[in-house]
């Protein structure tokens, strides 16, 4: 009895197709695919670079140049610092400044130890009150209180004109606690066994055990926070009557927003030529972004760093 072979053709060719596989098994794009994918990038990138380009641009370009383009300078021909020197010679925005960094460096600071110890008691089954304070939580989290309210709640406790009321109404995000309580309660039992066998305390097994673990989560955390303080120009506004005590974000709506001329008295120093308010309204525009961005990339990599090191394997 003879039998005959016949040969097994695969639904999908690798070389007809447009597609090919690789090694393990994924499908490289065509090459139509990779210049359209290619050109949508490059466009969303142009959108986002060219815009904070021109305005870094403006802010160092000279004067005459500024005035010759009508006010947006993409490529200067040399560099001038007039602008900068002009509004942080202590002025109004390096008063502005310095609030700025210390309600965003004490907010952040205690935001995240609220949150991590508010958080710690919610994951634990045995705290008092564990699952009437979740509840509070999660109302706080579906319910906002009114504006009214917290004003008068504000003006009660003596915080009108005061910089902690910066910081106080917003010191606890009911969103932040829900993350980091939910990192917090997948945390292995038999490492929390293991501590208590040994005579660590509730406190020492956070200090020691928990916050290690979740450097992860307190770093976005700490993220939201510091980004959330360092743009806020709402509470000031509401709260904050005496404009020396402005934060920078208040600044740069008064000035640039609101397209407020910025005198000499302003700058902080008279100058012998004053630089246009444009370069000046870009200059605090820089001032307000590039701390941000220069400390989001260091975060950038604690975050990978501490979920490879904290994440627990199933």
């Amino acid at each position: 009895m003879s039998t005959t072979s016949v040969p097994i053709t695969h639904p999908r060719s690798t070389s007809s197709g447009p597609r090919k596989r690789r090694a393990g098994g994924l499908e490289t794009a065509g090459p139509v695919e990779r210049i359209f994918k290619t050109t949508v990038l490059t466009v969303a990138c142009a959108l986002v670079v060219i815009p904070f380009l021109g305005i870094v641009s403006t802010s160092l370009a000279p004067a005459d140049q500024v005035t010759e383009a009508g006010g947006f300078v993409l490529f200067p021909r040399d560099i001038d610092l007039t602008a900068y020197r002009s509004i942080l010679s202590g002025g109004v925005v390096s008063r502005a400044l310095l609030i700025s960094i210390f309600v965003t460096g004490a907010g952040t600071l205690l935001s995240l130890t609220l949150t991590a110890t508010l958080a710690w008691a919610l994951s634990r089954r045995g705290t008092v009150a564990n699952k009437q304070m979740l509840l509070l939580v999660l109302v706080s989290l579906l319910f906002a209180p009114g504006l009214i309210p917290t004003y008068l709640v504000v003006r009660q406790f003596d915080l009108i004109d005061s910089l902690w009321a910066l910081i106080l109404p917003t010191a606890v995000s009911a969103f932040n606690v829900i993350v980091v309580r939910a990192f917090f309660v997948n945390l292995p039992e038999e490492l929390i066994d293991a501590a208590r066998i040994d005579g660590a305390s509730e406190w020492q097994i956070f200090r020691r055990i928990a916050l290690p673990l979740s450097r992860a989560v307190l770093a976005v955390v700490g993220l939201f926070y510091g980004v959330n303080y360092w743009n806020a120009f709402f509470n000031a506004l509401l709260y904050l009557n005496d404009a020396s005590k402005w934060p920078l974000q208040m600044v740069l709506r008064t000035y640039v927003v609101n397209g407020t001329e910025m005198g000499t008295s302003e700058m902080g120093a008279a100058v012998e030529a004053a630089p246009p308010q444009t370069t000046i309204q870009m200059a605090i525009l820089v001032i307000s972004i590039v701390p941000i961005l220069l400390v989001y990339p260091f975060l950038q990599r604690h975050f990978t760093k501490g979920v490879l090191t904290g994440a627990v394997k199933g």
